[in-house]
């Protein structure tokens, strides 16, 4: 299972950016998909999750990002509008993916993305 993300950029503040992350490979089902970040120096953290019972969002963004996802395309997207300096990082997408029904459900992750908020 591969996970390829893309859509990171420069932007400058209050700019909107959209990630989108996709999913390849031998997969049966994905159960949750998500998007962390990490800054320089800092540890990784959770920035939005969706599964089928609704999302979740960190403090921080809350209001400014969106996470959807499009189950036939295995594609989670994280739309960002006014984004801040505070927000440039690597973001990196996760599925928990079962490859066959018999399978045991695994933390999938992508290369990462990097966004650049200049203020």
């Amino acid at each position: 299972v591969q996970l390829q993300a893309s859509g990171g950029g420069l932007v400058q503040a209050g700019g909107s950016l959209r990630l989108s992350c996709v999913a390849s490979g031998s997969i049966f089902s994905i159960n949750a998909m998500g998007w962390y970040r990490q800054a320089p120096g800092k540890q990784r953290e959770l920035v939005a999750i969706i599964l089928s019972g609704g999302t979740n969002y960190a403090d921080s963004v809350m209001g400014r990002f969106t996470i959807s996802r499009d189950n036939a395309a295995n594609t989670v997207y994280l739309q960002m509008n006014n984004l801040r300096p505070e927000d440039t990082a690597v973001y990196l997408c996760n599925a928990a993916v079962r490859r066959t029904a018999w399978s045991p459900q695994t933390n999938y992750w992508g290369q990462g993305t990097l966004v650049t908020v200049s203020s």
